[in-house]
């Protein structure tokens, strides 16, 4: 088996002699949509976005339905429960209607809660520092005892949790997933009050009243194909349209009424999921920065934000780096072809960036930059590669025996480039090794990093000629290449110590016009 997408000579330049390594060509497997359409599908899609287009149109619905994901940092106390909820006020009056609103823990509630386990596991219990931060708001906004009451009951409830704990020494994976539900469960009831409470009608919903049905995998759990109905028949059938959901994020119900938490990403699904489900116009996704920002800005501060991106585009950014939606959370969305809307809840008047479907070529020619540090960079070289049959499959057989995740691929005639993710377990790493040395030499290089343009590779000539020349003028090495399969990014493996200056220096080429070479 042998994989074949780009090559070197793409570019042509001198420069290129700084990429060192033997040319090798690259891919990395596509982030499947959730329940991809078939084309049926697609066409139902389709015909609901066009009729719901004509009915704007006509006027006969003005306002605009969405849903509005909060996570952790946007509620962190009182004040800033204060000024979402405000927010969400001034949303309805600007047009948009709200039917969803998925909220996060408070703060770093999910935290504190697995750190209360690990102690509860020491033999000790104590959620003071919880109870004050919900307490806080309990008492700035002045709720009414039936509010008071509830959340007083849910933390409560935590506590004889970890009393158990403690008493049988054990947290298993369903018990640490109860415990860390309490954050999401307090919050909602925290926020629908509190928007009673300044007049919007809001009521507050555990997801699986709402049909957040998942399976048994506690830590990890992913949503049942019945969710979808079942989310579309609450909102459609029995939820009021004009009183706000507010819906606990991140968590779910197993078929036999366990609670379940959505993994990496999991309150960024819960939204879109409902968003999606429910066929609204948008998802708006409320975080701490102005959208989707061109790169990191702890490295560039000129970092920009980038007003619209492609749904293929935000999944390549979540998956090497950037902070914005989690691949999975996208799937949702793509599937129905809901556009989702990243904005910042301090900063409200900023734009933001649109993720949606995108028809014509990027605006940019380079849309972002990003990067994964920490990578572990494998080299595989064998002559027994050179037109035999079955290689690469042997060497994916002994990585998926040692539970390894590939980040990026290259290969050439008779090697083959693999990287890892630090986060894995370094024995797994160090057997997987020990077996492809049995028929191959290999070799394990340490603190890489993966620098990645989105950019549409079509146009990849013009990318690679300029970010060749950057690492010429720079002597920044770069050790392996490598082309998405999603065709929409170009992936560097460079030294992590080489990563801000290559970033640097690309940012102001394809974003600040003040490119040196």
């Amino acid at each position: 088996m042998r994989i074949s997408t780009i090559a070197i000579s793409l570019v042509s330049l001198a420069s290129v002699s700084a990429f060192t390594t033997s040319p090798l060509v690259a891919q990395r497997a596509v982030v499947t949509p959730y329940n991809v359409l078939s084309m049926a599908e697609n066409d139902v899609v389709s015909d609901f976005k066009e009729k719901q287009s004509m009915t704007r149109m006509e006027g006969k619905n003005e306002k605009i339905d969405v849903t509005m994901k909060f996570g952790g940092s946007s509620l962190a106390d009182a004040d800033r429960i204060h000024h979402v909820t405000a927010l969400i006020k001034d949303q309805i009056a600007a047009g948009y209607r709200p039917r969803a609103v998925i909220c996060s823990a408070m703060g770093k509630t999910t935290n504190s809660l697995l750190s209360a386990g690990d102690f509860a596991l020491e033999g000790r219990v104590n959620i003071d520092a919880i109870r004050t931060l919900h307490n806080a708001a309990l008492d700035e906004f002045d709720l009414n005892d039936d509010v008071r009451a509830e959340v007083t009951a849910l933390l409560d409830e935590c506590e004889d949790l970890l009393n158990g704990v403690k008493l049988i020494q054990e947290l298993s994976p369903k018990s640490l997933d109860q415990l860390v539900s309490y954050g999401e469960r307090c919050s909602v009831r925290i926020v629908a009050a509190r928007l009673n409470q300044i007049g919007v009608p809001a009521q507050a919903f555990d997801s699986w009243d709402i049909g957040m049905l998942t399976d048994s995998n506690f830590g990890d759990a992913k949503l049942l194909p019945e969710a979808e109905e079942a989310i579309r028949k609450s909102f459609n059938e029995r939820l009021d349209p004009d009183v706000v959901a507010v819906v606990t994020g991140f968590i779910g119900h197993d078929p036999n009424g366990k609670i379940t938490t959505l993994g990496r990403g999991g309150s960024d699904l819960s939204a879109t999921a409902i968003g999606a489900f429910c066929e609204l116009d948008e998802i708006q996704v409320w975080k701490d920065v102005d959208g989707i920002l061109s790169t990191d800005p702890r490295v560039v501060k000129k970092a920009v934000p980038v007003e619209d991106v492609s749904y293929d585009e935000a999944s390549e950014l979540a998956y090497f780096g950037a902070q914005v939606l989690h691949p999975i959370a996208m799937q949702p969305a793509m599937k129905f072809d809901v556009p989702v809307r990243v904005k910042n809840s301090y900063n409200p008047s900023a734009k933001g960036t649109v993720i949606s479907k995108r028809d014509g070529p990027a605006p940019r020619l380079v849309t972002a930059i990003t990067c994964k540090r920490g990578i572990q960079l494998l080299d595989i070289e064998s002559t027994q590669m050179l037109g035999a049959y079955g290689f690469l499959a042997n060497v994916f057989k002994d990585l998926e025996q040692n539970k390894l995740s590939v980040d990026v691929l290259a290969s050439s005639e008779v090697s083959v480039s693999l990287t890892f993710d630090k986060k894995q377990k370094e024995e797994n790493i160090h057997q997987a090794v020990e077996k492809l040395s049995e028929y191959a030499n290999v070799k394990v290089k340490q603190d890489r990093a993966i620098l990645t343009l989105i950019t549409d590779v079509e146009r990849s000539s013009e990318v690679l000629a300029t970010a060749f020349r950057v690492f010429d003028k720079e002597n920044i090495k770069v050790e392996m290449m490598s082309q998405g399969a999603s065709k929409v990014n170009i992936s560097f493996v460079l030294k992590n110590e080489q990563i801000e200056d290559a970033i640097k220096h690309l940012h102001q080429c394809f974003f600040e016009d003040v490119c040196v070479v």
